[in-house]
């Protein structure tokens, strides 16, 4: 009867330790210093297939840094979601920024690199876990 429940107890916490949790449903609130930046692109978000996603995207320059902004958003919730610049509205050559931090507010993303903004012309809201586009906006 002990090794079952200890059995039991295992099987459980291997099946919730392999589960993602959504993104943040926390408002962040974190801005550029637009004293020292110049705003190089602006788009603002499309709904996706897969989800909604509201606000805009902005890539800031200081020197030789870039810093994708997302300002005022709002995003359905979902597992796994990640922000990415991509050539495409569909993520086929990309550059993957990480983890959405949250589903709404103003959130900053460091961009690896210096990536050539008239190709990564498009902001992406992905999930993924299954594949699916949240949400996107193309730099203009």
């Amino acid at each position: 009867m002990k090794s079952l429940l200890i059995i039991l107890v295992s099987v459980v916490l291997v099946c919730f330790s392999c589960v993602k949790p959504d993104a943040p449903t926390n408002p962040i609130d974190d801005r550029v210093d637009t004293i020292v930046t110049t705003q190089a692109k602006l788009g603002m978000f499309m709904n996706g297939p897969y989800g909604s996603v509201s606000g805009d995207a902005k890539i800031y320059t200081t020197g030789t840094m870039h810093t994708l902004a997302l300002e005022n958003v709002m995003i359905s919730n979902g597992p796994d979601l990640h922000v990415y610049i991509s050539k495409e509205i569909l993520p086929v050559n990309y550059i993957d920024l990480g983890r959405l931090q949250s589903v709404s507010g103003n959130q900053l993303y460091e961009i690896s690199g210096n990536p050539d903004f008239t190709q990564y012309k498009y902001v992406l809201i992905h999930c993924q876990r299954y594949n699916h586009l949240f949400g996107s906006a193309e730099l203009r």
